[in-house]
């Protein structure tokens, strides 16, 4: 079993294993399956002959594991998760990252999850038992210590063969591009639309007052969660609020078991507050129409997805990576603003 790094001497002592070093690999971990209020819980790091697990729950400032990570390249594997969590307690970000994942995908690698690349490189099957375990218990068990320093303890090795890979093809400035890009991206707050945040996967199936419904009761299981630091789906799964929504809508009987006392008041008052509205104050959805300004915009399209798809199919690379639908649909459109979403390398591909 790896101990944990706890205490700012612990920390201390294993800072200066990183100086000889240009890359760190390292992988975080959280507890978004089993609280509302999602938390840092875990950070890995490895680097030759050591395997550490630093603890952010535990008091004791990170400034320092930060400031040791200046003029270092992180070695991440999709690393805008992980240094989305990051930021939240006070990293400001790296000048450089080797993003495993987009190297893999460049490199045209179907199966480029973390673990198919252990696989693939190492020959060793990562059990999966730990992933959506609880990372804010402490003390920590063991098989989630071991499943944590696997997350890392490959990672070195992993980037520089799909470095070379990435030299063989040629595709090393594509990559640095990307990996750019998910470092401008990692530092944008997402805010949530709160038109849009309701909108659960199968709510565009309900129309007119079971949308009402299904807003309203949406906004009960938010704040229910919220209450009790819960993921939502420990209060009624997305399912059940689909069905509810409807089944309130149509006037029919509704109820869950597991839901009781002033939960379950506040469960049927919200369905009332959504029964209740005019249908003035229903929600809408405004579609918005597929880019159509030219009249040759057809055509455009297909010639741009037939010129994508033969390049994707010669480079042997996921067509999406080169620009997916969304992409060729604006470019179709002649809409110039779609160029910022765009890399070099891809407009260069394309000739756009």
């Amino acid at each position: 079993m790896q101990p944990l790094i706890d205490t700012p001497d612990a920390l201390a002592s294993v800072l200066p294993l990183f100086a000889p070093h240009a890359r760190i690999p390292i992988d975080t971990e959280a507890d978004s399956l089993h609280c509302y209020f999602e938390k840092l819980c875990l950070i890995q790091i490895s680097v030759p002959g050591h395997d550490l697990l630093i603890d952010p729950l535990a008091a004791m400032d990170l400034a320092p594991l930060f400031a040791a990570f200046e003029g270092k390249e992180l070695i991440i594997h999709g690393a805008d998760y992980d240094l989305r969590l990051l930021r939240r307690v006070g990293y400001t970000g790296p000048t450089s990252v080797f993003d495993t994942m987009i190297a893999a995908r460049l490199a045209g690698i179907t199966q480029f999850s973390l673990a198919a690349l252990i696989l693939k490189y190492f020959g060793e099957t990562i059990a999966k038992a730990s992933q959506k375990a609880n990372w804010a218990l402490r003390p920590l068990p063991p098989q989630m210590s071991d499943y944590a320093v696997k997350d890392t303890h490959y990672l070195a090795e992993i980037a520089a063969n799909l470095e070379a890979d990435l030299i063989r093809l040629g595709r090393t400035e594509w990559f640095r591009q990307s990996c750019e890009k998910a470092i401008a991206a990692s530092a944008i707050t997402k805010e949530r639309d709160p038109d849009e945040i309701w909108r659960i996967t199968g709510s565009h199936e309900l129309r007119g007052r079971s949308g009402a419904v299904l807003r309203a009761l949406w906004h009960w299981r938010d704040q229910e969660a919220q209450a009790v630091d819960k993921p939502a789906f420990h209060i009624l799964h997305n399912e059940q609020l689909l069905h509810a929504a409807a089944d309130f809508d149509a006037g029919k009987d509704v109820g869950f078991h597991h839901l009781h006392g002033p939960r379950k008041r506040r469960f049927y008052e919200a369905a009332e507050q959504g029964l209740a509205l005019p249908e003035s104050e229903w929600p809408f959805r405004e579609r918005t129409p597929r880019p159509r300004p030219t009249p040759d915009f057809d055509r455009k399209l297909k010639d741009l997805k037939t010129r994508r798809d033969k390049l994707a199919a010669d480079l042997q690379l996921d067509p999406s990576l080169i620009a997916p639908k969304t992409i060729l649909e604006n470019l179709a459109a002649n809409n110039a603003d779609i160029f910022t979403r765009m890399m070099p390398w891809q407009r260069e591909l394309l000739g756009v």
